[in-house]
C-alpha cells in the first residue's frame, strides 16, 4: 500500500511539483514522512481512533507552519496541502475499506 500510494501521489502531484527542488532537504525525507504518515493514519482508522488522524494533521500543520509561512510563493503552500490531503485521503479510504472487509 505504501509504495504504490507514493507512486500514485508522485504522478498526481507531478504537474504541481516546484521547478527548483529544495536542496536543503534530506534525501527521500518526504517519501519516508509520507510512509510513516500513512502507517499512522491507517493504524488510527483500523483501531477506530479517528481523533488520532485529526491530531496527526494538527501536528503536521504546526511543524509545517513556519516553513510555509516563510515561503515566498503560494505555490509551495498549495503543493504541500494538496500532497498532504491526497496522502491522508488514500490512507483513510484504505483503512475504511479494510475495516469494511474484515
Amino acid at each position: 500500500m505504501f509504495r504504490p500510494s507514493s507512486i500514485f501521489l508522485s504522478l498526481f502531484l507531478n504537474k504541481w511539483t516546484p521547478s527548483s527542488p529544495n536542496t536543503q532537504s534530506l534525501p527521500n525525507a518526504g517519501q519516508w514522512i509520507g510512509y510513516i504518515e500513512r502507517v499512522l493514519i491507517l493504524t488510527f482508522v483500523l483501531i477506530g481512533s479517528i481523533e488520532g488522524v485529526g491530531f496527526l494533521l494538527a501536528a503536521k500543520s504546526v511543524f509545517r507552519f513556519g516553513e510555509l509561512n516563510k515561503a515566498k510563493e503560494i505555490r509551495t503552500t498549495e503543493y504541500v496541502l494538496i500532497g498532504t490531503f491526497a496522502s491522508f485521503t488514500i490512507a483513510i479510504l484504505t483503512g475504511i475499506i479494510v475495516n469494511h472487509i474484515f
